[in-house]
């Protein structure tokens, strides 16, 4: 006999719900709350034309669809109306990292893209990941093609000699020997066949392992080639001995990392020109003015018209040019996301560069 399965109730009235949104909900930009009966965000979202992506919710089928089923966990909808498309992206990126609704999945990040990291702690490593909100690493990129990017990691780890086992390895540097009772041997091959310097068996004092660390975090903020520098010396000495087989590896390395550096400066320069002033239209002529350094939106106001309001957002100009802005190094946890958001916007929207003056040009008498 069959078994017939009930779907649980939707938490309120999805009838009396949707009536409220036909009558009330505008098609006009905004960002909505989804809230359960206790108050607590269930979702954030953000809309062109918020009635007709509201409205869209009620069509969906449960429990396949996604958007059903925040509906069913749903107790109430409120929104927010913003001037344009832009600041929908902005006001929702900004509530999702306020609320941290628990059917927002890691901020709707891209996962085409992802970041070389450098842990922290005793012995750092060099990593790839998608994404990690940890505060003691350091980040690099966005990198395009991670299948590509690891293989560089692979290279990259190999030269400096750094370890790539798991970051709970114990380690125990030279000067510690004496803590063994036996003879010391490294946890993986690498240490013999040197390309790793073995810090978890005491083979590498820790001056010389953090040293070759500072040789990476310097490489990939582009301020030293010196690991490409030893693949051409290594490339050229097996070339003029004779060895062509071990030169064409050494050439494969070299263009591996080659790209690795490429890529990494090419994502430092597309952060370091997303600084300008930015003036949005509006999608009801509500114009507005964003303050943009290096990817991160320092401040925002109404689009400035008038003599005095030009004054004022000069001197706020002024004030953010004012402030010392190291290199372009890591990227900040903090930030991170509303730089990945301008960097997608100005890609989708190329027009939307027209519209963009240099910081400068409103500093000049």
């Amino acid at each position: 006999m069959a078994t017939l399965t009930a779907l649980p109730l939707p938490t309120t009235d999805l009838t009396a719900l949707k009536f409220r949104v036909r009558a009330l909900a505008e098609d006009r930009p905004a960002v909505y709350r989804m809230t359960d009966p206790a108050g607590r965000v269930l979702y954030v979202g953000k809309a062109k034309r918020l009635k007709t992506r509201l409205l869209s919710y009620f069509r969906a089928q449960y429990p396949d669809d996604k958007a059903a089923r925040i509906l069913h966990a749903t107790n109430d909808i409120a929104w927010d109306y913003v001037p344009s498309e832009f600041a929908a992206y902005l006001s929702e990126l900004r509530a999702i990292r306020k609320f941290r609704p628990p059917f927002n999945v890691h901020m709707n990040r891209s996962r085409n893209v992802a970041f070389v990291t450098l842990s922290a702690g005793k012995a750092p490593r060099l990593g790839l990941t998608a994404w990690t909100e940890r505060d003691d690493i350091r980040r690099y990129g966005p990198i395009p093609s991670p299948g590509r990017a690891r293989e560089a990691i692979r290279v990259l780890n190999d030269l400096l000699g750094l370890r790539d086992c798991q970051e709970r390895m114990p380690i125990v540097y030279a000067d510690q020997v004496d803590l063994f009772a036996e003879p010391r041997r490294a946890a993986c091959i690498r240490h013999e066949l040197e390309s790793c310097t073995g810090p978890c068996a005491g083979f590498v004092a820790e001056w010389a392992y953090l040293r070759q660390a500072a040789t990476a975090a310097a490489f990939l903020e582009g301020r030293t080639v010196q690991p490409i520098d030893r693949i051409i010396t290594e490339m050229m000495a097996a070339s003029d001995r004779g060895d062509f087989d071990a030169a064409m590896r050494w050439r494969d390395k070299f263009e591996t990392i080659e790209w690795l550096f490429a890529t990494l400066n090419r994502a430092r320069t597309s952060i370091d020109l997303l600084t300008f002033v930015y003036r949005d239209p509006g999608a009801l002529g509500d114009e507005r003015a964003y303050l943009i350094r290096r990817g991160v939106v320092k401040a925002t106001f109404p689009y400035p018209s008038t003599p005095i309001e030009r004054e004022a957002f000069r001197a706020v100009v002024a004030e953010e040019l004012g402030r010392e802005e190291t290199p372009t190094g890591p990227l900040h946890s903090s930030t991170l996301d509303e730089t990945l958001l301008l960097l997608r916007w100005f890609r989708k929207h190329p027009e939307a560069l027209r519209r963009t003056e240099p910081l400068e040009s409103w500093t000049a008498p």
